[in-house]
């Protein structure tokens, strides 16, 4: 029991709290990802539409920037307590709601942080194999944001000193805390409720690396994309050890004029992502073809991840935080349209993924 007596009732939650969260909410703070999770086969959207809005809960105290950052560390400590906790305390889930409730500018973060309670009742709902996974994933992404605030302790100003990561094996252990942890928890979930993956079980742990790989693509995608705006609130996700390869600091990334020297990061970090994308194709390819629901899931990331890299590999000017490489959303309309054919042939998503990384420059 959490050392608080005011623990959650069984039975609190309603129907109307339920489908709201699940509906509504969800939509408004997952935004494209909604459209991920509703293509889900029904058994899997509940259990990780729970994993996703906890682990959203917990982004958005870690990135409200008007707390101080020992308070966001204190609050996603409390919150990681109680998940541990089969009856977490409604006292310290409100405390955590008056902290930060009503200083968000987004709408539905603040309705996400008021109804914590409802939330929690969600995920005590869910079959206890599927709260395990839910509450390790969960977990697991909690230790990146900690992790986060603790190596980028202050928001910078572009005069101030910029920190980056140290090395490599940080980068990739980085990746893993924020985004391969999902591809593992998404892999072990689906195997637990999709009866066609039970062909997977035999080697679940070959197909749970896959898993992690291909979160870990997406997420250096991300922070390749991201790097100038990171740098502005004093964060460098690119290594020190990467820099030292182009005698550049952290703080040179912030010139934009360094765009050109500092190329050859890019195309490191482009090479790094492609290999993991090489591994998320063998997990699309590798999901039975009736599993047409799950391929879309994860076939639609994966795409978009490679058509980012190639308009990422483009730009002349890559450390201009005014220019958002953004894949337009003609693109993404006219590529979900596509994914319904070829969603059933191997041969034509390995060629398309093949076209993708082909657009990629490497010069």
């Amino acid at each position: 029991m959490p050392p608080e007596s005011a623990s959650l009732l069984p039975g609190s939650l309603d129907d109307v709290q339920r489908n709201y969260l699940l509906t509504d909410l969800l939509q408004g703070v997952s935004r494209s990802f909604y459209l991920t999770l509703r293509v889900l086969p029904l058994p899997l959207r509940e259990p990780i539409s729970v994993a996703y809005l906890l682990a959203r809960a917990a982004d958005t105290i870690a990135d409200t920037e008007i707390v101080s950052v020992d308070r966001r560390c204190d609050a996603l400590n409390h919150l990681r307590g109680q998940l541990q906790f089969d009856m977490p305390s409604h006292a310290i889930l409100e405390r955590l709601q008056i902290g930060f409730t009503g200083q968000l500018e987004h709408a539905f973060e603040n309705e996400l942080l008021a109804m914590l309670s409802p939330l929690f009742e969600l995920l005590l709902r869910q079959i206890t194999p599927d709260r395990a996974k839910i509450r390790k994933v969960v977990l697991i992404l909690i230790e990146g944001m900690v992790s986060d605030l603790e190596n980028f302790p202050v928001a910078k100003n572009s005069g101030e000193v910029v920190t980056a990561l140290e090395c490599g094996d940080q980068l990739d252990r980085y990746t893993y805390l924020v985004a391969g942890c999902v591809g593992e928890f998404w892999t072990d979930i689906s195997i637990a409720h999709i009866d066609s993956l039970q062909c997977w079980q035999s080697d679940q742990l070959y197909y749970s690396q896959l898993g992690v790989r291909f979160g870990k693509g997406l997420q250096l995608t991300n922070i390749l994309r991201d790097v100038p705006r990171d740098l502005r609130i004093g964060r460098c996700y690119l290594p020190q050890s990467w820099l030292d390869e182009v005698a550049l600091t952290p703080n040179d990334l912030m010139n934009v004029a360094n765009s050109a020297a500092a190329h050859p990061l890019l195309i490191k970090g482009i090479l790094h992502a492609l290999a993991h994308y090489g591994a998320a194709e063998a997990y699309v390819v590798a999901l039975p073809r009736r599993c047409v629901r799950l391929r879309l899931a994860a076939l639609w990331p994966m795409l978009i991840g490679l058509k980012t890299l190639a308009q990422l590999s483009q730009q002349s000017n890559w450390l201009d935080a005014g220019v958002v490489c953004k894949v337009e959303r003609q693109w993404i309309y006219r590529m979900i349209l596509l994914s319904f054919g070829a969603v059933f042939s191997n041969v034509m998503l390995q060629r398309w993924c093949a076209r993708l990384r082909q657009s990629v420059s490497m010069e």
